[in-house]
């Protein structure tokens, strides 16, 4: 169990020191986000399993806060909503079930983060195609050498790595940073 610990420790590390390299990404990722809060739009997040949930954390910092006291700002999981999942999964497919939502809900102005570890989720790359058509400015946070997904987005942080949980990991931490950094521009 020792080795188990230790090599997934030390796996984490060597990634998370990697990501000083995002730094540039995460600077417009960040200056976007307030810039959207601050014009009365919205984000939408998406992802599946690990990163729905992800996508969930993240989008509950906004109406509610993250590091400090401000007012709540509009923000959303697309994969939240278990009964308009299987609505559109059952009336068309699984593939569309967050394009379709992107297609009701986004407006230009919004912005959509997109989460998938491997980069080759079919609902992924739908949703970044349509939030494209609506004007919606999109961001990828992808691993695996970004997959179908690569090159879709606006802004994109493709993880170096092949492990779905220090992927998830790394992503979490960017997002984290996003999010102090959005705070205290709200504050």
């Amino acid at each position: 169990m020792q080795d188990v610990i230790k090599s997934c420790i030390d796996d984490a590390v060597s990634l998370t020191s990697q990501m000083h390299e995002f730094a540039p990404q995460l600077e417009s990722f960040s200056a976007r986000v307030l810039a959207c809060l601050q014009q009365g739009g919205k984000l939408m997040f998406c992802g599946n399993g690990g990163s729905a949930c992800d996508g969930a954390h993240i989008a509950g910092e906004f109406p509610g806060r993250f590091s400090r006291e401000r007012g709540p700002y509009p923000a959303m999981a697309l994969a939240a909503d278990s009964g308009l999942l299987t609505c559109i999964a059952n009336d068309y497919d699984y593939a569309s079930v967050f394009a379709r939502q992107i297609g009701a809900y986004g407006k230009p102005g919004d912005i959509l983060i997109a989460m998938t570890t491997s980069g080759n989720s079919p609902n992924i790359v739908q949703a970044l195609d349509a939030a494209e058509a609506a004007g919606v400015a999109t961001v990828a946070m992808l691993g695996k050498g970004g997959g179908l997904a690569k090159g879709k987005a606006d802004i994109e942080f493709i993880i170096p790595s092949t492990t779905t949980a220090r992927i998830q990991e790394a992503h979490k931490l960017l997002l984290h940073i996003m999010c102090e950094i959005v705070d205290r521009g709200l504050a």
